[in-house]
């Protein structure tokens, strides 16, 4: 599978010039800008979880990519957690940025859960790395708020499809509109869960988005 790099969101802060591995530093070396630094962090951490059967990353492995010490690492994260927290909000910010566009711009509640399983998927499917964190597998030794913002993550995917399909229910004369809303909403994360779990697992051979309109039509009628 060919290396994806995540393009990240810069974020604000101080960079000081960091040390090389070694002490040796090019005479050229560019002086990163503000937030530049963290963004590279985010960027090499995210990539080096694409691999496939990659085990738990060392921060000495992360700063090895680099090519900098691992004190360097940390005058931009206090901790290895807080670089991982840094990807969580990227995926947040991603896709609920998304979900919040669909609120605004598609008028019909079926189409516009559809949209948002897509969207989630394809996300995932451009992020491999990503997904790692999304089901956990990178969090496994982590801190465990890092699964505890994940799984909230997909609670808040939850409640945007119950939303939708309580509209949905509602509006097709559904004299029980919560239950079927609550029982569609449940049903369809788990299967949102289970195709990334899979891609993650397959090394990324499975593509979370494969057969997905045949899906959605089976679980969206």
């Amino acid at each position: 599978m060919n290396s994806r790099e995540p393009v990240l969101a810069s974020s604000v802060g101080s960079d000081a010039s960091d040390d090389v591995v070694g002490g040796v530093e090019s005479p050229v070396r560019r002086r990163p800008k503000p937030g530049e630094r963290r963004v590279q962090i985010l960027q090499a951490l995210a990539t080096m979880l694409q691999q496939p059967g990659a085990e738990r990353i060392t921060t000495a492995a992360l700063a090895a990519r680099l090519g900098v010490s691992e004190a360097a690492l940390y005058r931009h994260f206090a901790s290895k957690a807080q670089m991982f927290e840094g990807l969580i909000d990227f995926i947040e910010q991603s896709v609920f940025g998304l979900v919040n566009q669909l609120g605004e711009r598609e008028p019909d509640a079926i189409a516009r859960s559809r949209k948002l399983v897509a969207l989630l998927l394809q996300f995932g499917e451009m992020n491999p790395g990503m997904v790692r964190v999304m089901v956990g597998d990178a969090l496994v030794f982590e801190n465990e708020r890092l699964q505890q913002r994940m799984n909230l993550f997909f609670d808040k995917v939850e409640s945007s499809l119950r939303q939708n399909l309580h509209e949905a229910a509602a509006l097709s004369g559904s004299v029980t509109p919560t239950l079927d809303a609550q029982t569609h909403a449940s049903a369809i994360t788990a299967f949102c869960v289970g195709r990334l779990q899979r891609f993650a697992r397959s090394g990324f051979k499975r593509m979370p988005s494969e057969n997905l309109e045949l899906t959605l039509a089976l679980l969206l009628r």
